[in-house]
């Protein structure tokens, strides 16, 4: 079995840079060209607002599109957005009504479908948008009525989603939808729950032939799916990352490189066990619920004992199982995936809760850890493996920066202040032209490096 390092995007999406999350389906997160911190100077730009500012994908050369939701854990009732957005204002040039979401409060996804749509996944509903106006073209609520978390579009243009479960909510359905009627294609139900979003990959073996999975993070096992013309099924290959009653907490992405699947655990800290223990998701409106917004800081200490973990899967056989503690703080806990760099067989993990970021070597026998550095990071990072340019953010003094980091060396390049008091585990897009877009709650950036 064979797969290619670096991330392609095929036939399922538009013909762009950034057309979706992670900017494909492996969530390599690994952008072309470089940042050249070192010798340029950062220019920010922020806007404000009351939204929840998700991720930016990229349609034709420069035409970005922003997703979202509201934050409305209690009050009115929450809904989906996506703006067309200019990059040097960041003012919407065309907006979406108000998406129904089925009043779950989630970070949805969007992405731009190669039948040129933009697609958003909010909640428990689906829109394809028009790419001018972002006029409804199609709406369909799913059939679970649950917070969805991520959305991909596979090699044949169809789309695949899943409900969000953590330990004992359930299993996890994974749905499968043509992308001009928004008809259900297929359902399948994972024998157990899931927390993070899928991955998927298309493997291409020396005889020609190939074959599409679908990655799912369980509760106790990754899962691997096989994609067929009408259907989905279970793979043999089913690592068990997570032992029960462990003191370890669930895995969220993976991230699929170097015939590897790249995970870390103890994610489902105390504000997302209080978000997706509510029905629906996330609405604390009752005297039942009210105390549970309390305990939606992920600062909060994790429910469980074990030190955040860095685990690496061999594709080609599940027990070439490797693992490692990058800082062995009791209590670790994450809101994002880690990155794996093929071009330099680097991996970066961090803890959330504790703090710290390590660049660990997977070259020898065992995970080697080549550095550390003293930040807070929670977001999905961005990679720039020509300039080994990490970017991501760092939460201090309540104010959230980004921070560009040698990925190798771990020497702190640059810090730049992104304008926003809130951290989350959102995403960061490139535009192309030595720039990032950060999203966070209430707060959505350009930060260029001219």
């Amino acid at each position: 079995m064979t797969n290619l390092d670096r991330e392609e995007n095929h036939a399922g999406y538009w013909k762009s840079s950034w057309p979706v999350e992670c900017g494909g389906n492996r969530r390599q997160k690994s952008a072309d060209g470089n940042l050249n911190a070192r010798t340029k100077s950062a220019q920010v730009l922020s806007k404000k607002s009351d939204r929840w500012n998700v991720m930016a994908v990229e349609r034709d050369k420069g035409e970005w599109y922003l997703g979202g939701t509201m934050p409305a854990f209690t009050g009115p009732p929450p809904f989906g957005w996506v703006q067309k957005i200019d990059l040097s204002t960041l003012e919407p040039i065309a907006e979406s009504d108000k998406l129904p979401c089925g009043e779950h409060v989630w970070c949805g996804a969007i992405l731009v479908h190669s039948n040129g749509s933009v697609m958003s996944i909010n909640g428990s509903y689906l829109h394809r948008l028009s790419p001018i106006d972002l006029s409804v073209e199609a709406e369909l609520e799913l059939p679970i009525d649950r917070a969805h978390n991520g959305l991909l579009a596979l090699s044949d243009g169809s789309l695949i989603t899943k409900d969000l479960r953590i330990e004992d909510e359930g299993r996890t359905t994974i749905t499968r939808i043509c992308p001009e009627s928004l008809e259900v294609l297929d359902q399948f139900s994972l024998p157990e729950g899931s927390m993070g979003r899928i991955a998927a990959d298309i493997v291409t073996r020396s005889d020609g032939s190939s074959t599409e999975y679908v990655y799912v993070p369980g509760i106790s096992k990754v899962w691997r799916l096989v994609v067929e013309a009408d259907s989905m099924t279970i793979d043999d290959w089913q690592p068990i990352y997570r032992s029960g009653n462990s003191d370890h907490g669930l895995a969220w992405d993976s991230c699929i490189s170097g015939e590897s699947c790249w995970i870390m655990d103890c994610g489902d800290i105390q504000s997302v066990r209080a978000i997706h223990t509510t029905e629906p998701n996330g609405r604390f409106v009752t005297e039942e619920t009210k105390d549970k917004v309390r305990r939606l800081s992920w600062r909060s200490p994790a429910p469980w004992r074990g030190a955040q973990r860095l685990i690496q899967i061999n594709l080609n056989d599940q027990n070439k199982f490797r693992s490692i503690e990058p800082f062995g703080t009791p209590g670790g806990g994450i809101i994002a995936p880690p990155v794996y760099v093929p071009e330099l067989s680097m991996a970066v993990a961090w803890d959330s809760i504790n703090g710290g970021l390590a660049g660990i070597s997977s070259a020898g026998e065992n995970l080697e850890i080549m550095w550390h550095l003293d930040v807070r990071p929670t977001m999905q990072p961005l990679v720039f493996p020509e300039s080994n340019e990490l970017v991501i953010n760092d939460f201090v003094d309540n104010s959230d920066d980004l921070i560009v980091v040698d990925i190798q060396s771990g020497e702190l390049i640059d810090r730049v202040s992104t304008g926003s008091s809130l951290a989350n585990g959102m995403f960061l897009s490139p535009t192309g032209d030595g720039g990032v877009i950060y999203c966070t709650t209430t707060t959505v950036s350009v930060i260029k490096w001219v």
